[in-house]
């Protein structure tokens, strides 16, 4: 039988002026995990992160925000993973994904970055086997363009649809801390416009 998860961790930058940009879909989706669940954030220089824990399922299940930049996810993840003694395979991370439209949301189990340099750090430091929340944020169009992209707020739209897919992913977690990824995953996929 597969491990329940047992850390969630959102990506994302730690400044204000990042707060809102595309690319902290990842810290959005935690924060709204905390704030249904009653979780409080607080720093902890030991792990480079903010991190609270919630009580899904009569699970208790860590939620972590890397404050060491995006590209540097992996330590701060790895360090909260340690201290608890949790395995890879009970990880969740939540992240922007450009692949996919806004309003569509996607689980994957483990993989590579798909050229997103907070999985990369993660996978290298702590191997790929983990879950993917991909929250959709689309693609500007152009390769060269994508940094500016994900570092900007989006349009109204844009934010609303990633928003609603919060909302959307939040409803199907008890379901994943209680019957696992495929049913998780085909509840999420059903729940979809």
């Amino acid at each position: 039988m597969s491990k329940t998860i047992r850390i969630i961790a959102g990506l994302g930058n730690p400044e204000d002026k990042y707060e809102r940009t595309l690319h902290n879909a990842g810290f959005w989706f935690v924060d709204a995990l905390a704030r249904k669940y009653g979780g409080s954030f607080r720093y902890d220089k030991k792990f480079d992160a903010d991190y609270c824990r919630i009580n899904l399922r009569g699970e208790d299940v860590w939620l972590v925000k890397p404050q060491s930049y995006m590209n540097l996810s992996g330590g701060p993840i790895r360090s909260v993973m340690d201290y608890y003694r949790l395995t890879v395979e009970e990880l969740l991370v939540a992240h922007d994904e450009i692949d996919l439209p806004p309003g569509t949301t996607r689980f994957k189990k483990g993989g590579g970055h798909g050229g997103h340099n907070g999985l990369r750090d993660i996978i290298q430091h702590c191997g790929a086997e983990f879950v993917r929340l991909r929250l959709g944020v689309g693609h500007p169009g152009e390769k060269s363009q994508v940094t500016n992209y994900v570092l900007k707020r989006g349009s109204a739209e844009v934010e609303r649809a990633i928003e609603d897919n919060i909302v959307e992913a939040m409803a199907v977690m008890p379901l994943l801390i209680e019957d696992g990824l495929n049913a998780a995953t085909k509840a999420l996929h059903t729940r979809e416009k």
